[in-house]
């Protein structure tokens, strides 16, 4: 398993990005996928999950801004970020694991057992 986070960047607070997580062997059919963040001083913050089913969580305190999609085909993930704010500025990666049925996909790095490297993101004037 390979995930290659993408697309982060330098973006004014307000403005908007999308990061892609390219999954290599990872069936999004049979895997739960999440969003992370790692922010400076911080501790690793779940932003999102995609569970196998297709349903998706996003974290309260990036709800309304953040989406989580996929793109099954070119078996990429995504995570669509609108009025960023500097306290969004962050490392962000992605994780996988595989998941059977219907259990609930973990909100913590440790429970996933595949990590990217992330791409990082700025949010400043």
């Amino acid at each position: 398993v390979q995930l290659v986070e993408s697309g982060g960047g330098w973006v004014q607070p307000g403005g908007s990005l999308r990061v892609s997580c390219a999954a290599q062997e990872v069936d999004f059919s049979s895997h739960c996928m999440a969003w992370f963040r790692r922010a400076p001083g911080k501790e690793d913050e779940n932003i999102g999950t995609l569970h196998s089913s297709g349903n998706t969580t996003v974290a309260d305190v990036v709800q309304g801004r953040f989406t989580i999609s996929k793109d099954r085909i070119n078996n990429v993930m995504y995570l669509d970020m609108s009025r960023l704010n500097p306290e969004d500025t962050a490392m962000y990666y992605c994780t996988s694991r595989p998941n059977q049925g219907w259990a609930k996909c973990g909100f913590t790095p440790g429970w996933y057992w595949f990590r990217g490297q992330g791409t990082q993101v700025i949010v400043s004037t």
